[in-house]
């Protein structure tokens, strides 16, 4: 590592610490030619695979687009910044630790509509009507009865449902 202030390339390292939640090793280093300190952090740089879009063209993987998407479908909830990065990590783990070279843009869609599932059923829905483009409202109330059913399943009943039983909205 060279030094920031004299860029000589002899420097120690003089302290270890585990940073960011166990996801990254900060080191306090030490010049040896100009002795001024200076720390760094060591992260593990995930290989993403690349995005093939629907209309066939290739993309680099944009961890920037993945966030904005789910804090878009987020917005005005009331969720946690943390629970929004833990997603994020989480899909973008499960690509890197496929091994696979390219991944379909329909693929990561459906992983973030799974993590979104679990975290508010609003953010899922509004996802799912710009991720499946619903072309009438039969559509959209098609996914609404698929959420309920799945989160019945899961849970034996329906949790922050957005329609009563007659279908009425609740307030």
């Amino acid at each position: 590592m060279r030094c920031p202030y004299c860029a000589s390339a002899d420097t120690r390292v003089i302290d270890s610490r585990l940073g960011d939640n166990g996801d990254a090793v900060r080191r306090r280093r030490e010049c040896q030619e100009c002795s001024e300190r200076f720390s760094t952090l060591e992260q593990v740089v995930l290989q993403m695979p690349q995005v093939i879009k629907s209309d066939g063209r290739r993309e680099r993987f944009d961890e920037d687009k993945l966030r904005r998407g789910l804090e878009r479908a987020l917005e005005k909830r009331p969720v946690e910044s943390e629970t929004v990065a833990a997603a994020m990590n989480r899909i973008m783990r499960r690509f890197a630790h496929t091994g696979e070279r390219e991944v379909e843009a329909k693929q990561i869609g459906r992983e973030v509509m799974e993590e979104l599932r679990d975290i508010d059923e609003v953010a899922y829905v509004r996802f799912a009507s710009v991720y499946r483009s619903f072309q009438d409202l039969e559509a959209f109330s098609d996914e609404v009865e698929r959420l309920r059913e799945t989160l019945s399943d899961r849970t034996g009943k329906v949790q922050l449902s957005l329609f009563t039983a007659g279908g009425e909205r609740n307030r």
